[in-house]
């Protein structure tokens, strides 16, 4: 169906249908679908594969390909499988994403299926079920403990590279395939270089599909290929996000993803400090630089913990104040650091017009951002910064951030507010400590 310019062979053909048999096309997966968005028949070392790797920029078809996957397994047809997979899980980085994208979402499992086929979903077991029996289950990434005991012949892993505890989610999800002939599954992701996903790229068990978000072109919305492509061509987010590709660190950058990775930890002790750190943005609308909100915590042994990155884009004033007033109170944290370059006074008078009692301390840039960065990531190269969990946004940033102080070509807001709050908590260290458990 490449072509139905008029007069074509193909318009003749489709002039010839029947409105049912019309229909029956229309979901014949195979028939529409990219080369890229169909199973391969074999891995990259010649066997038959365990894990398709489908890697793919924004609006791809990553997601459509890994639901008509599932389709084609609960229903049993080639080249999917010979014969219906009777249980089949499906991980999302949280249980709304896996409910929101892989099963409600436009190329979910729900709008896939004509209605004939269309599993039922039963929202308190989480699971999905076809008219011939088969099931699929859905789970948390964010939970990999919810993956001990279940089992399945195939799993659906959709955006891995998000995953906060991707090994460990991981690593439960390979015990719970174990049962058929041959379990499988499929993982859909725009990828990023943690070292689960360069580790599925090595391995020759795995099979590797890959798509740009312009391979989709005809299927998104007008204007957004040009808007986009125009403002992020050439740069390492866009080459992430709308090629596919998997970019490692830059060769100036402060920080290193493999420190970072080996500075990971589950959880932090009993904190002497907390701090939220703000880096406001000089306007509002979706073309503003985010502003930047992260919380960082100090121990009694000196040694900080990275705790969460609130950051928010395109937001008016009151509302990143709000946002970061909410993770101030959701941490008990003892204030909040608000750099006032652009705003002075009123970035303060804004987060106390949300928490008129809240201890705000006002700090000015008086160097460029990489010298303020400098002396903190000396604190990660001496072991005395962790990162409770992933955070993949902040962390792209500071991977990102070079000498010219930009990340993508853009303000670092994310790193600004890292640097900041780790600068008040351990290069200037003030108050009296008071411990809490977090």
């Amino acid at each position: 169906m490449k072509s139905c310019a008029p007069g074509s062979a193909v318009e003749a053909f489709a002039r010839s249908l029947s409105p049912e048999e019309i229909a029956f096309l229309a979901q014949d997966w195979q028939l529409w679908a990219r080369d890229d968005q169909l199973p391969p028949e074999t891995a990259q070392g010649g066997a038959a594969w365990t894990t398709w790797l489908i890697l793919g920029g924004r609006g791809a078809g990553k997601t459509r390909a890994g639901a008509e996957w599932v389709r084609g397994l609960a229903l049993g047809r080639p080249p999917f499988a010979g014969r219906a997979i009777g249980r089949i899980a499906l991980i999302g980085e949280t249980l709304g994403d896996a409910r929101a994208v892989m099963v409600d979402g436009p190329s979910g499992l729900l709008a896939i299926h004509p209605a004939a086929e269309r599993p039922v979903y039963n929202g308190s077991r989480r699971e999905l079920t076809w008219p011939n029996g088969a099931v699929a289950q859905i789970f948390s990434a964010d939970d990999p403990e919810s993956l001990r005991g279940p089992q399945f012949g195939a799993a659906w892993a959709d955006e891995l590279a998000k995953w906060r505890y991707a090994d460990t989610a991981w690593d439960m999800l390979q015990f719970c395939l174990r049962l058929g002939e041959r379990p499988r599954q499929t993982v859909t992701t725009t990828p990023r270089p943690i070292p689960l996903l360069k580790r599925l790229i090595a391995d020759p068990s795995t099979a590797i599909s890959r798509a740009a978000t312009s391979a989709n072109a005809a299927n998104l919305a007008p204007g957004f290929l040009g808007a986009i492509v125009g403002r992020y061509q050439g740069t390492r987010l866009g080459r992430q996000e709308l090629e596919g590709e998997l970019i490692e660190d830059r060769p100036d950058a402060l920080w290193r993803r493999a420190a970072l990775d080996a500075a990971r930890v589950a959880g932090a002790p009993p904190l002497a400090r907390i701090v939220v750190a703000v880096d406001p943005p000089v306007s509002s609308g979706p073309r503003a630089d985010a502003c930047g909100i992260v919380a960082c915590g100090r121990a009694e042994d000196g040694r900080a913990y990275v705790l969460a990155d609130a950051t928010t884009q395109g937001r008016a004033p009151l509302d990143w104040a709000r946002a970061a007033v909410r993770l101030h109170d959701s941490l008990d944290a003892d204030c909040i650091v608000a750099e006032v370059n652009q705003g002075g006074e009123l970035v303060a008078q804004l987060l106390r017009q949300v928490a008129p009692n809240i201890a705000v301390r006002m700090v000015r840039a008086t160097r460029g951002k990489y010298l303020r960065a400098e002396p903190v990531a000396a604190l990660y190269e001496q072991g005395r910064v962790a990162h409770v969990g992933v955070w993949p946004e902040l962390e792209d940033q500071m991977c990102d951030f070079g000498w010219d102080g930009l990340s993508g070509r853009r303000s670092p807001d994310r790193v600004d507010a890292l640097v900041w709050g780790l600068t008040e908590l351990v290069l200037e260290v003030r108050g009296v400590p008071r411990v809490r458990g977090l």
